[in-house]
Parts: structure tokens; sequence; C-alpha cells
């Protein structure tokens, strides 16, 4: 496999392997291993504005009882985030997608970004987000939720958008989903019946839950265009050991 073959590769909610997930630490750990891009997840405030974060409860990270969209900008800045016996002392804040994105654009390091569920209730916030709105090259919006995906397209069509996979996708009609490019899946559909699809249907793809073991990354499908990994320097050096 040579440079020019390589599949990208997207460090799922930055290097979080090696720190916590969606933050700048992981992000710039991601940058220092060679990363292609960056997986972000985003939620809103209760005000509509955008943060990165994965869960739409804060019990995981932050140990209480709400739902993101239910505090104010102001309230979610003053949390700390981190596992129970860590949090107290931790520094980790939940990052506003304003300043992820002026990181990456510094950088120029393609986002992956993921809309969560909660922006369904509040789609006038994600077209206020996409207004004017300039990323790297090679970024790209994804989704579990097609409309989410739609909208994206509506307003933004130079960016690539990608749907998630569900048990509930029509794989025999992919090429319905006209506002889509291409499909995240993960690696457990990484057989010939989802790729042969995508081929049919003109859609790329990328598997996410890489770790750096699988055998398909010595020799990739010809529509896989990206790999997502919570491990990106495993599967950076797989690929340059090919």
């Amino acid at each position: 496999m040579s440079e020019e073959s390589f599949v990208p590769v997207f460090a799922h909610r930055g290097a979080s392997a090696y720190a916590l997930e969606n933050s700048f630490k992981a992000f710039d750990k991601a940058l220092e291993l060679g990363a292609d891009g960056i997986e972000i997840d985003i939620q809103l405030s209760k005000e509509g504005i955008p943060v990165v974060y994965h869960d739409p409860q804060l019990s995981r990270l932050v140990g209480i009882n709400k739902l993101v969209n239910q505090c104010t900008i102001d309230e979610l800045q003053r949390f700390k985030l981190g596992k129970p016996w860590r949090r107290l002392f931790s520094s980790y804040k939940i990052p506003v997608f304003d300043a992820v994105l002026v990181w990456a654009n510094t950088q120029q390091l393609p986002l992956n970004i993921e809309l969560k569920s909660t922006i369904l209730d509040n789609k006038d916030a994600l077209v206020r987000m996409l207004h004017g709105l300039t990323l790297p090259e090679g970024s790209h919006f994804s989704s579990f939720h097609y409309e989410l995906l739609e909208i994206v397209k509506q307003h933004t069509p130079q960016y690539e958008t990608a749907l998630i996979a569900t048990k509930k996708l029509k794989w025999d009609l992919l090429c319905d989903y006209q506002a889509i490019d291409s499909v995240h899946m993960h690696k457990k559909y990484y057989k010939p019946r989802y790729l042969e699809a995508c081929v049919a249907s003109a859609k790329a793809c990328r598997f996410y839950a890489i770790d750096g073991s699988e055998k398909f990354l010595k020799n990739p499908h010809s529509s896989v265009i990206g790999w997502i990994t919570d491990f990106p320097d495993k599967v950076i050096s797989v690929q340059r050991r090919q």
C-alpha cells in the first residue's frame, strides 16, 4: 500500500484511547499521532448553542442527572468532566463547537461532525450553525438521523453528508437516500452485501470501532474512504506496514 492509497484515519472523539473523549487534549493527541481528521459529537445547550459532547445526558462524565439541552451554556462551561474519582480535580470542560472549529481550521484538520438526537428538537439551531460555516477541507457531517442530513445538504450542499447505518437502513434502496454521499458503519458491517450496496448506489463508506487488528485494513475495499478509531496510531501503523 503506497502513501497515496492510505485510507484516511479519523480519531474517534479525538484520540479517546489516550485522553478524555471530545476534549482539546484528545484532539491535540490525535494531531500528534498523525490522524487525518477527528470525529466529534454535537449537542445543543438550552439556548441552542452547539457544544462538543457525546451523550444527551450529563450523568456519565459530569455526574448529574440532567440533559445537556436542559442547561445553559454558562452552566455547561462550569462543569468538570471525568471519571467519578478524578472529576473533582479535573481540568476538562465541555468545549463549545465554535472553539473546536477555530482549532480545526487553524490546524487544517478535517472534522467528522456527528449531529446527535437532541438537535431534532431544535432544527433552527442547526440552520444557524450552518450559516456561513467554513470547515477544513475534507470535513463532513454524519448522523443517525437522515432528516438532519437533509437540512445540512439543503443549506451547505458543498459538504459531504454520511448516514450512520442501523438495522432500519434499507440497503436495497440506498440510492433513494439522495441527501447523503456516504454511509458510516460499524465494522461488523464489513461484508460483501453492504459494500456492494454502497457501490451500486454510488455511495462511499467509512467504518468505525476500528482498533487496528482488522484483517481488511491490509487490503480495503475500493468504496472505503475512512476508518474511525480510538487508536489512530495503531491503524496508521498497520497501513504503513503494507
